[in-house]
């Protein structure tokens, strides 16, 4: 099997992004006919059908997203291999880290946790540049944005019983407990409707909540967890979240602990095998741990 080259897997990634060929080629910069034979070259290559064509584009097979994620990240090797080489050329002794850094982050850990540690990376490497997005830790999540090749580390939620995608890094940097969050000054929090938002927990979580006869089933779904804390502090019910979460608590609300049995989650830092030898990532890893805790 022949290798493919850059323009190819460029080719492969834009049609996937841009969702047809001639989407492709207009953002590339070629004519749509280069970007159908560089296709099919692709697929020849491979030995496998890439796309699924039809009249309104063209949308990538299971074996087309994995060469699709594979491209990402081969291409952004490239990327790397002349920030690091030109900064390793301008260090005078030492390495130079520079260039983009793309980090995925659910929301609470996006406020909380990256903060410190790019302020940090920040005054130790000037030449970083982060691009933060944050995602919704749903399905896939931060992690499979690392996966798809999109970001370069995530921030995500470990320890669920799907795991994170195989093939990827992880590593530990912090269990927060959950805590039951109510009205200030109720006098039985447990009597409110439960609020939630899809993002909260995993499965690992929902079968404690399950164990619980007291917590009734969730009666108003919020889009995140800004929107429960606000909605409970407004007296519309209680809620069950992270200890991220609940950094943004006012005094509208009263904070009670579920005791030594009660649900925690792991949160962590998520990268490729590649992307974890690069010097970017392994130095935002490291004031990441030093922001542990």
């Amino acid at each position: 099997m022949s290798d493919l080259l850059p323009q190819e897997l460029r080719i492969l990634v834009a049609v996937a992004e841009t969702g047809g060929f001639s989407a492709a080629a207009a953002a590339l910069g070629l004519t749509q006919s280069a970007v159908s034979h560089s296709v099919r070259g692709s697929e020849a290559k491979l030995g496998a059908v890439l796309f699924e064509r039809g009249r309104t584009g063209a949308s990538p097979t299971r074996a087309g997203e994995r060469a699709v994620a594979h491209a990402r990240r081969i291409l952004r090797l490239y990327e790397v291999m002349g920030a690091e080489v030109r900064g390793a050329g301008r260090g005078e002794g030492r390495d130079t880290v520079e260039g983009v850094l793309r980090i995925a982050a659910f929301r609470s850990a996006a406020l909380h946790l990256l903060p410190p540690a790019l302020e940090r990376l920040a005054a130790r490497h000037p030449g970083i540049r982060p691009e933060v997005r944050v995602v919704r830790e749903i399905g896939a999540g931060a992690a499979g944005e690392v996966a798809e090749g999109r970001a370069d580390l995530g921030i995500a939620t470990l320890g669920s019983p799907e795991g994170a995608p195989p093939g990827l890094l992880s590593g530990v940097l912090a269990e927060e407990a959950y805590r039951l969050v109510h009205p200030a000054g109720h006098p039985d929090p447990k009597a409110l409707p439960l609020m939630d938002w899809d993002e909260n927990c995993g499965s690992y979580t929902r079968s404690w909540w399950r164990s619980q006869d007291w917590i009734p089933r969730a009666t108003v779904k919020a889009e995140d967890d800004a929107m429960v804390l606000t909605m409970v502090g407004r007296g519309l019910g209680m809620a069950i979240m992270p200890e991220l979460s609940l950094r943004e608590a006012t005094e509208a609300v009263d904070i009670t602990d579920l005791g030594p049995r009660g649900p925690v989650r792991q949160v962590g830092y998520v990268t490729t095998p590649e992307s974890a030898s690069t010097l970017a990532v392994r130095a935002l890893i490291r004031e990441l741990r030093s922001t542990k805790g």
